[in-house]
């Protein structure tokens, strides 16, 4: 695994996971940046997600961790910020396929969707997966051309895109 410390935050909805992680996290000797929320007193979850993805985003620390109810906010925000490929997920599976094929560098937990024994383990699969780049390749690199392209204000519809759309809009009625 890598040594470079994970950032962590998390909402009121995910503060409860979070310990649990924080703690294996320690057990495993895995140094982890805690960014709060630090209760289940509410919170506003995208200032927690930006805190960890502006970090990843800059290259300080490799990976991140946020937690809220669902995860679906977190991830949200996080994927907004350029560089970041934010994974909800809710199965080991998922955990070690967003590694090996996405090179996701935040994971996303739902505090109140997954429990603690599957949260450690989509989050153990997630730690251990190497990306296995290849084919994969291919489709960060077009992520990260779409990445350019919205960030100067640009659309990106790739050829290949306008293709599928050609096809549906000559089949319209």
């Amino acid at each position: 695994m890598n040594s470079s410390p994970l950032w962590i935050a998390n909402d009121h909805g995910g503060y409860p996971l979070k310990l649990d992680l924080v703690a294996w996290l320690g057990e495993q000797q895995i140094a982890v940046r805690d960014l709060g929320c630090h209760s289940t007193e509410i919170v506003r979850y995208p200032y927690y997600a930006a805190a960890v993805a502006s970090r990843v985003s800059a290259g300080v620390g490799e990976r991140g961790i946020l937690i809220c109810s669902t995860g679906i906010g977190m991830s949200v925000i996080a994927n907004r910020y350029p560089n970041v490929r934010a994974s909800l997920c809710t199965s080991t599976y998922m955990g070690r396929m967003t590694r090996e094929h996405n090179d996701s560098n935040i994971l996303c937990l739902g505090g109140k969707i997954t429990g603690v024994f599957e949260a450690v383990d989509i989050l153990h699969a997630w730690l251990t997966a190497v990306y296995q780049g290849g084919r994969h390749d291919i489709s960060l690199g077009l992520i990260a051309d779409a990445d350019r392209a919205m960030k100067h204000g640009e659309g990106w519809l790739p050829p290949e895109s306008r293709a599928i759309l050609a096809e549906v809009d000559d089949q319209a009625p």
